[in-house]
């Protein structure tokens, strides 16, 4: 920590809590072959400090909603205000202010039989200040989510991963009294105590173990790790804007899943047609995988490349300014 990075021993614990963001740190300590007091006090050092949390995300589809990725770009000086008030409302997961300050990218969930004029055009802030705004439906994800990304989830061995197998089955997800409150709580602390969530979704301790175990399973939720990519070696961060041809789509996708630089990718509706998150270490990092990594797919026919300034909420929680 003291050289700004995350050390060896932090990398394969998020690695481990990617994996299973509820495993006991006595079943982590066994993976790890440290301590449990290490991977306990590790952890809440992280934890107190910041620098990593575990969060519970809720799945879209299984729950009956889709993602919308929205750009906006601004009159520079209103930028920052119309991203506060984004990241104020319930519906936005994520929202970063890019390209200099006159950029806003947000993601918004939606019921799926919602009408996208009245989720977007609607409810979106309507002033002269947004000079332009694009949606974009996720068709399908190629990176991020469950699998976490390959940048912070490549600490542990092909044996130490099969240790802590997923729990997802494939069943199906039916929705029950109390869900709500479960979710939402997961949603600010992935690890929080049975007593806890269970306040929150008024529904007793035992009840909510067999929820939680249900809703897993379902794949409506799975459990994700936050961590500042400056800290994984990524301080440059960046959405990319990728214009694929439609026969290279799948084939681009799995590709763009497989670089450690790309957090997040995704197949998409509107002019462009698939979006990732990535980071780097540096302008010539960037420049080396746009040229390089970028470059050497077939299906690639155009790039925008806007870099991330700051983010505001992050997994559905607001961010500290």
């Amino acid at each position: 920590m003291e050289s700004g990075l995350l050390d060896d021993l932090d990398r394969r614990l998020a690695h481990a809590l990617q994996l299973d963001g509820r495993a006991s740190f006595s079943t982590i300590a066994s993976v790890l072959g440290v301590s449990d007091q290490t991977v306990a006090r590790r952890y809440r050092k992280l934890r107190s400090s910041g620098v990593l949390r575990v969060v519970g995300v809720p799945e879209a589809a299984p729950l009956g909603q889709v993602h919308w990725l929205v750009r906006l770009r601004c009159v520079p000086d209103a930028a920052a205000a119309i991203a506060a008030a984004l990241a104020r409302r319930p519906d936005t997961q994520w929202v970063s202010l890019m390209s200099g300050g006159t950029e806003i990218v947000c993601f918004i969930r939606a019921p799926l039989r919602e009408e996208a004029d009245g989720l977007l055009l609607g409810q979106l802030p309507r002033t002269p200040r947004v000079v332009s705004m694009t949606a974009y439906r996720l068709l399908r994800r190629f990176a991020g989510g469950p699998a976490g990304w390959p940048g912070r989830s490549s600490a542990l061995s092909a044996a130490q991963v099969a240790a802590l197998p997923p729990v997802f089955s494939g069943a199906s997800y039916v929705p029950e009294p109390g869900d709500v409150g479960l979710l939402t709580a997961l949603a600010q602390d992935g690890r929080a105590d049975m007593s806890t969530l269970s306040a929150a979704s008024g529904r007793s301790e035992s009840t909510v173990r067999r929820r939680l175990s249900a809703l897993r399973a379902s794949g409506a939720l799975y459990f994700d790790v936050e961590v500042d990519a400056a800290l994984l070696g990524y301080p440059l961060t960046a959405t990319l804007w990728l214009t694929v041809a439609p026969s290279a789509l799948e084939s681009t996708g799995r590709a763009l899943a497989k670089h450690p630089q790309v957090a997040f990718a995704a197949a998409t509706t509107g002019p462009a047609n698939m979006v990732a998150n990535i980071g780097c270490r540096d302008d010539a990092a960037l420049y080396a995988y746009l040229a390089d990594d970028l470059g050497g797919l077939a299906g690639v026919q155009q790039v925008e490349t806007a870099p991330m300034i700051r983010t505001l909420k992050r997994f559905g929680t607001l961010q500290p300014v």
